[in-house]
C-alpha cells in the first residue's frame, strides 16, 4: 500500500510542475500587469504545495518549515509587488489617483 501512496505523491508533484510551468509562462506572457501578478502568486502557492508533497514522500520534517517560510517570502514579495505597481500606477495618473478625498 506504501508503493501506491508514494506512486500517487510522485504523480501530485508531477502535475503541480506542470501547473508550475503554466503559472510562470503565464506571468511572462500575461496581457496585463494583474494577470501577472495572479500568475506570480498561484506559482508561490503551487511551490509551495510541491515542497509539502515531496515532505510528505520524504518524510522529512525540515521540508514543513521551508514551506511554511517559503510561504511567508511569497506573500510578503506580492504584497510588495503590488505595492510598487501601485505607485506606478499613481505616478503615471496622477498623485490623487485611487484616494478618496
Amino acid at each position: 500500500m506504501d508503493e501506491t501512496y508514494a506512486l500517487l505523491m510522485q504523480g501530485a508533484v508531477i502535475l503541480l510542475g506542470l501547473c508550475l510551468a503554466v503559472c510562470l509562462f503565464r506571468a511572462f506572457r500575461g496581457p496585463k500587469t494583474a494577470d501577472r501578478v495572479v500568475a506570480v502568486n498561484m506559482a508561490g502557492t503551487v511551490t509551495v504545495l510541491i515542497i509539502l508533497f515531496l515532505a510528505l514522500l520524504t518524510r522529512e520534517g525540515f521540508l514543513l518549515d521551508v514551506a511554511m517560510i517559503y510561504a511567508l517570502l511569497s506573500f510578503l514579495a506580492v504584497m510588495l509587488l503590488c505595492r510598487i505597481l501601485i505607485g506606478v500606477h499613481r505616478e503615471r495618473y496622477g498623485k490623487g489617483a485611487g484616494r478618496d478625498g
